[in-house]
């Protein structure tokens, strides 16, 4: 499209004829308009005859100024103007390239990025050209193919930004082999504002490309977007609040933003702004909340600016625990730096609470630790536990504690049950067998042990410890060693509970571990693991210890939201974990189970947003994101031409005698009138442009409709949904819909549509109630919509959303309702089925009850028998959702092939019911019924 200013032209070849207004401006000039012509009078009046008007011998130069103006503007609206138009790149020849960042950072401009890219596409459809379509973040595996227009602008509705960084540089062998097969005829390039981590620049190695392809500047486009991104990182869980640090970038403006604290039902417990000046790119902020409140958050986010990068997910690791501490000579503070204590508080006070104790007696303080809710108890300097003692700290260790003893002059001959090794006699206390010439240094963390992600600190040297016996189980409990290969720190599950033993004091009279900083590390290790609550184990679900691998629970989708997994991700071993970074397999999310996920997220505390460079791209166009749509202007011009032709008209009868002055007037005032209805007529067909579109879309095609809730995730999940029951129908079906339609309630007319899928959601807002008229209206007319709670209520359950449908359907007029009885017509449309599963498969299918006669069979109803409503929890538009690729997007639960193959024969049975109705009700199939299902 060529551009001049502001103003570009579809057809900019079209303005040559510019050139000949000269040529028109000497003929009209030299052609004398029409003469007047005067009937003569009778004779007697002949003489007294004067006739004041002449034809003039030239035509007026205002009249030749108004024709050529009239020729100037048709000559500009056949070269199709367009207000801020958008380059466009079409090859003249060999394809397309169409390279889409979908990383986490491309979610705050992703409409943008999407509608110019389709934009794009139609050009290529125009012009018959082929295209290939390359997501940065879906790796070098991803089919990499040239395709038809049409079958790349479905891939482009069906993409979705990803939660984590978009790899490009991977893409660069994979696109040089493409382009030595088949070189690209422009490269269109649409960009996220940030940089990926990696040494190799992607950007110079498709500059590399672009070059050997002999791509022209013209051809070579590349969008940026300058829409800030946002980012939290660096989580805390201090003493007196829960910090985190805030990123921007770009900040050309100051701003304020709202970081929001979630439970884990997603309920806001606490908020905090920040301001953050012109050009600032980072601030800090702090929730200050007592410490049972931080223990309850599950998730930071920056409220606004969802994204995986402004979303952080809390788990254990974050939670603050509560430390019980008890030395058996505490109460001497005579001399700190020789109480066990000292050290000990020091180590932990930066992220534990410690509350105090109640008494110097063992037995009072114990029992008021576990009424604080302590996880972890520290027993320092402790010599034999009363019975009874003993008995409630295994019970409580039991049940989730955690246990961490040291050992010491005070350690009992007799061990107790509260040790995690056999220890040998004789050569446990201080001044004992254990002596040697010089002292042992640290050698290895256990790979089974919580220290693994520690480095092993070189200063930490032991002069004495207690030594444990050589049992078969000791390698297995035993976390940490020494240079000669004996245990310095052992452990054992005890229940769901873990006890510890360290074989040196807690203090520096044995070794010098209380001065190392690895010693904060082991403490913050051990309690990281410990649960923040004790529960009972009758109700821990089984599984919920740590496994070797984490399987991914829910994964974080590009703006933030905790999705479903699909089948492409890896677990994570657990021992890795504490050392894997967010990408491709391994996304951000939860890993492990429901009763123990680990949070896994997308910025660590050394990332930042690193601007994303495009220096090396200095052969080709780089363009900013449009801010507004390009407006047409054909429509005006051609407005204005009408209006000056009729000018002309007036005009030429004027002079011609045949108009007076008078009524030159009039005519002239209406014409203005009309052409200012026109002109302003042309405002309300520009209106009515997305209307139309939206009509002849849903018209002239037989589409798939769900509602738009306004929750992404959800509205993307009943896109993809419906998206593969349109493949299914295609594949089974003499039925071939076109692309799914989301619905907007206020605004989109629902006649079109046989059928619309409603998903549910607590967060959704509700139609107002001129929508919730048209939507009954639908329903009255014959029009059939599934509502669908997504959450496999039973008949008891009272979930948001099915509280959220109960709210909803009080402002419709509903029949009643009754399960899908066994003899429905919804049962047999096209396969023979006995339930209705989704995802799940659980809740019932409920359609509006039939009437039935006196001798109990169901007679015909009107509308061909089809139910106005449909309702299920049984999340279809999971079950069927798929990928540009064919793969289904979410597990089946539980995950059965055979459930997943019967939600796709649900599917085809709604269509075909909603569509032909009750046909199959007619006894001429019972035959054919009978013998598919053998009887």
């Amino acid at each position: 499209m060529g551009s001049l200013l502001p103003i570009g032209f579809a057809a900019p070849w079209v303005l040559a004829a510019l050139a000949a207004l000269p040529v028109l401006w000497w003929l009209l000039r030299t052609t004398p308009p029409q003469p007047a012509h005067v009937k003569f009078p009778p004779l007697r009046l002949l003489l007294s005859l004067r006739n004041k008007e002449e034809t003039p011998q030239h035509t007026p130069w205002w009249l030749i100024l108004l024709r050529l103006m009239l020729a100037a503007v048709l000559i500009i609206a056949m070269a199709g103007p367009v207000w801020k138009p958008l380059d466009i790149a079409q090859p003249k020849t060999g394809p397309l390239w169409l390279i889409v960042d979908n990383g986490w950072d491309a979610s705050a401009d992703w409409e943008r990025q999407i509608r110019m890219a389709e934009l794009m596409v139609d050009g290529a459809a125009q012009n018959n050209r082929t295209v290939m379509l390359v997501t940065t973040a879906d790796g070098p595996a991803q089919p990499m193919r040239l395709s038809s227009a049409q079958e790349v602008a479905d891939q482009l509705r069906a993409l979705t930004p990803q939660g984590w960084q978009a790899a490009r540089s991977e893409l660069i062998p994979a696109l040089q082999k493409q382009a030595e097969q088949n070189p690209p005829g422009a490269i269109l390039w649409f960009s996220s504002p940030l940089e990926e981590p990696s040494t190799t620049s992607f950007a110079k190695g498709l500059a590399s490309i672009a070059r050997a392809s002999d791509v022209s500047e013209n051809s070579f486009l590349i969008y940026r977007s300058e829409t800030p991104v946002y980012a939290l990182k660096q989580l805390q869980n201090t003493a007196g609040a829960m910090t985190t640090t805030v990123l921007r970038h770009p900040a050309p403006l100051a701003e304020t933003l709202t970081v929001r604290a979630y439970d884990r039902k997603q309920r806001a417990i606490a908020e905090q702004a920040v301001e953050l000046g012109a050009g600032q790119n980072s601030a800090e902020i702090a929730l200050e909340l007592p410490s049972e409140l931080r223990n309850d958050i599950t998730k930071l986010a920056i409220l606004g600016k969802s994204s995986a990068g402004s979303t952080v997910l809390v788990d254990e690791k974050w939670r603050r625990r509560k430390v019980g501490l008890f030395a058996g000579g505490f109460a001497d503070r005579s001399q700190p730096l020789l109480s066990p204590l000292y050290y000990l508080e020091r180590a932990l006070s930066p992220f534990a609470d410690l509350p105090p104790a109640k008494s110097t007696d063992i037995v009072a303080a114990i029992s008021d630790y576990f009424d604080k809710g302590i996880s972890v108890l520290i027993l320092a300097e402790v010599g034999t536990l009363p019975k009874n003692t003993e008995a409630d700290i295994a019970n409580w260790v039991s049940k989730g504690g955690t246990l961490i003893r040291f050992a010491g002059p005070q350690l009992p001959e007799k061990q107790d049950s509260l040790i995690p090794v056999a220890l040998r006699l004789g050569d446990r206390k201080l001044g004992g067998s254990l002596s040697w010439k010089e002292p042992q240094a640290l050698k290895s963390f256990s790979e089974n042990s919580p220290f693994r992600a520690i480095a092993l600190p070189k200063d930490v040297t032991v002069n004495r410890q207690v030594l444990a016996e050589p049992t078969a189980d000791l390698p297995d409990r035993t976390w940490a060693s020494l240079e000669d290969g004996t245990p310095l720190v052992t452990a054992k599950k005890h229940g769901n509970g873990t006890i510890v033993l360290f074989h040196v004091t807690p203090d520096t009279k044995w070794s010098n571990l209380p001065l190392s900083g690895g010693f904060v590390d082991m403490l913050r290790a051990i309690t990281s693991i410990s649960s923040t609550a004790v529960y009972n184990p009758d109700e821990e679900a089984e599984g919920t210890a740590s496994a070797a691998a984490l399987p991914l629970l829910k994964m974080l989708d590009g703006y933030g939201k905790l999705t479903p997994p699909s089948a492409n991700h890896q677990p994570i071993l657990e021992r890795d974990f504490a050392t894997t970074h967010p990408g491709r397999t391994t996304p951000p999310g939860l890993y492990g189970t429901e009763d123990a996920a680990r949070a896994l997220n997308l910025m660590e505390d050394e990332d930042n947003l690193v601007p994303l460079d495009l220096k090396p791209l200095s052969m080709a166009t780089i363009l900013d994101y449009p801010s507004e749509k390009p407006l047409d202007l054909r429509g005006w011009f051609f407005s204005i031409a009408i209006l000056l032709a009729l000018l002309d008209t007036l005009a030429l009868l004027w002079l011609s005698g045949k108009l007076r002055r008078n009524q030159f007037t009039h005519a002239a005032i209406l014409l203005l009138l009309a052409s200012s209805l026109s002109l302003t007529g042309a405002d309300k067909v520009q209106a009515q442009d997305t209307s139309e579109l939206f009509a002849l879309d849903a018209s002239l095609d037989t589409r798939l409709a769900y509602v738009m809730t306004g929750v992404p995730e959800v509205d993307e999940i009943s896109r993809a949904g419906l998206f593969g029951l349109t493949r299914l129908l295609t594949d089974r079906t003499a039925l071939e819909p076109e692309a799914p339609i989301g619905l907007d309630l206020q605004e989109n007319e629902l006649a079109f549509f046989p059928i619309i899928y409603w998903p549910i959601d607590a967060a959704m807002q509700m139609p107002s109630p001129e929508a919730m008229s048209r939507i009954g209206a639908y329903m009255r007319n014959g029009g059939t919509i599934l509502f669908d709670t997504r959450d496999a209520y039973g008949t008891s359950s009272n979930s948001p959303n099915k509280l959220k449908l109960q709210q909803l359907l009080r402002g419709l007029d509903i029949p009643s309702l009754e399960p899908v009885p066994q003899d429905h017509v919804l049962t047999k449309t096209f396969y023979i089925l006995d339930d209705f599963p989704g995802r799940y498969n659980q809740s019932p299918m409920w359609v509006q009850a039939s009437a039935t006669t006196s001798d109990g069979s169901r007679p015909v109803r009107a509308g061909d028998g089809v139910s106005p409503i449909m309702i299920s929890g049984n999340d279809f538009a999971a079950a069927w959702a798929i990928d540009t690729q064919g793969n289904y997007l979410y597990p089946t639960i539980p995950a059965d092939g055979n459930q997943r193959e019967m939600a796709a024969r649900v599917g085809i049975n709604i269509l075909m019911y909603t569509m032909t109705g009750n046909y199959k009700a007619d006894q001429v199939h019972i035959p054919a019924l009978l013998e598919r299902i053998g009887q």
